[in-house]
């Protein structure tokens, strides 16, 4: 693996004249080492290092995450109504999408928590977060009324706020973009297996007989794993490629180097108000934003509303429990095959904009179904239904756009609130497209769903479109102004955002 000794012989690195709080919290280390010559070999070996170190908490942690969201549906078979005082629509309004309240309180965390994520030591944080909810979700049992139980959602929904934007960061500081893809849809396909097994986990926990009331093991029993992993995860979760004690000081080197060459720096923790600006103005983001809406407006119908859909088609009480895992098995699979696809033929086919659009495309056809097939082909509905758990696919390799294709670390983190911003819009939005008045049919909410898919899919042509079309622009200045790869990798390390770092190229 070579001495330290060799590693500092390595370069001989030269001064910047820039202000150190413009550099790259990684910058000493880049510059330091700039140049060092290792083989493929030694890049896969800490590749792997990585891919064990990150991958299996970031699993369990947006594996937890999901299924704490969704508490309160596991737990109200079980006596939660009567056990908190909930009357009327008090249910409703902690429930819908996994509840409007719970969005409220992840909608207004998000720019103190892309504040947190830029200032902060990412991994500490992170881990910080996930042991602070599961401790909210432990004290849910403590709630005896409507007050209490909707602080309790609202204080979650801030506190988990944390972790989509947080994820996406990390992706861009620890892979390249080749390889984000995969690793992002590692952890994003627990969305999948959640789906699958989460209301079965709740049945089983509900068998608990004795002691407290069985609703309320629901909530201790996640709230103490998340506790859990929230812990192994402050021990072992890392800050930065450049201080991880799991590598060696020749294999913390290559970490750097490897991602300096997304030309988008690894982490600076400087709040630049004209990256901020800048995120305002670039319309990418408001595609990002009305994209984010899109997606979110039919997910309600797919985490909150799937049971009573699945029943509307015809089914019995345990048919809607079951039917739910083919659904929860499409969006674990497409999401698997997005990754592997757009990691192996990122290149050649713009792979990523594929996947988005071949998924966005498979849910319209599946919300087209649900409004246009008669209610007595219920099979086909159902079918219908399954379709549109593609749109995983869609959301998730949107979010790779945001960590392979935005700049400059205020920005990124700007541009991150602003599509969570639209996440949690189309959440709250969703739910109220289930008009009650027209149950069983809910004709209405599968239009909206149809209309959200539409928007989606126009949005990423759109950004698509934008993105090649600037990347052209881009290559044919390069060969009159002579702008070097050398020079867009520094300028990533420095802090420039994609528009001002003219060597940059968007991944497709």
């Amino acid at each position: 693996m070579g001495s330290e000794k060799e590693l500092e012989a390595a370069t001989s690195p030269p001064l910047t004249t820039t202000a150190s709080s413009d550099l790259d919290e990684n910058y000493d280390t880049y510059r330091r080492y700039r140049g060092l010559v290792y083989t493929p070999e030694e890049e896969k070996a800490v590749l792997r290092k990585i891919d064990m170190r990150l991958i299996p908490l970031l699993f369990l942690i947006y594996l937890l995450q999901y299924l704490d969201k969704n508490t309160l549906n596991f737990a109200s078979v079980y006596g939660l109504k009567q056990g908190t005082g909930l009357v009327g629509q008090d249910y409703s309004w902690l429930e819908s999408a996994p509840g409007s309240i719970f969005y409220f309180g992840y909608l207004i965390a998000q720019y103190p928590a892309g504040l947190a994520i830029q200032k902060l030591p990412v991994g500490k944080f992170l881990a910080s977060t996930t042991i602070a909810w599961g401790g909210i979700l432990m004290t849910t049992p403590a709630c005896y009324n409507f007050a209490g139980i909707a602080s309790n959602r609202f204080v979650l929904g801030m506190v988990e706020a944390v972790v989509n934007p947080g994820f996406v960061l990390m992706m861009g500081m620890w892979y390249t973009a080749r390889e984000q893809p995969l690793r992002l849809e590692a952890w994003y396909c627990t969305n999948g297996i959640a789906t699958m097994f989460g209301g079965l986990l709740g049945y089983a926990i509900g068998h608990i007989t004795s002691g407290l009331p069985r609703w309320m093991y629901v909530f201790i029993i996640f709230g103490a794993c998340s506790v859990a992993v929230g812990l192994f995860a402050l021990w072992l979760l890392p800050d930065l490629p450049s201080t991880a004690t799991f590598l060696d000081d020749r294999e913390r080197a290559i970490a750097v180097e490897r991602v300096a060459v997304n030309r988008q720096g690894v982490k600076n923790e400087k709040f630049k108000w004209e990256q901020a600006w800048q995120a305002v103005r670039d319309p990418k983001t408001w595609l990002l934003f009305v994209m984010a809406i899109g997606a979110q407006v039919p997910n309600s119908a797919l985490t909150s509303f799937t049971s009573i859909i699945v029943k509307s088609f015809g089914f019995d009480t345990l048919g809607t429990q079951y039917l739910q895992i083919p659904g929860g098995a499409v969006q674990f699979l497409t999401i698997l095959f997005g990754g592997v696809f757009a990691t192996k033929y990122d290149s050649k086919f713009h792979a990523r904009s594929a996947c988005m659009i071949f998924a966005n495309i498979t849910c319209i056809v599946g919300a087209g179904l649900l409004v246009g097939l008669p209610d007595s082909n219920k099979w086909g509905r159902l079918v219908a239904l399954w379709l549109c758990f593609f749109q995983g696919l869609g959301f998730s390799m949107a979010l790779t756009t945001l960590s392979s294709n935005i700049a400059g670390y205020t920005k990124k983190q700007v541009t991150s609130a602003l599509l969570f911003t639209g996440y949690c819009v189309g959440n709250i939005i969703g739910p109220q497209t289930f008009k009650s008045s027209e149950a069983p049919g809910y004709h209405s909410a599968y239009i909206a769903m149809l209309v959200g898919y539409v928007v989606k899919l126009l949005c990423i042509v759109s950004l698509y479109l934008y993105m090649y079309l600037e990347n052209k622009r881009r290559d044919k200045q390069a060969l009159e102004e002579g702008v070097s790869e050398e020079d867009a990798v520094e300028n990533g390390m420095l802090d420039q955002t994609e528009i001002e770092n003219k060597g940059f190229r968007y991944v497709l």
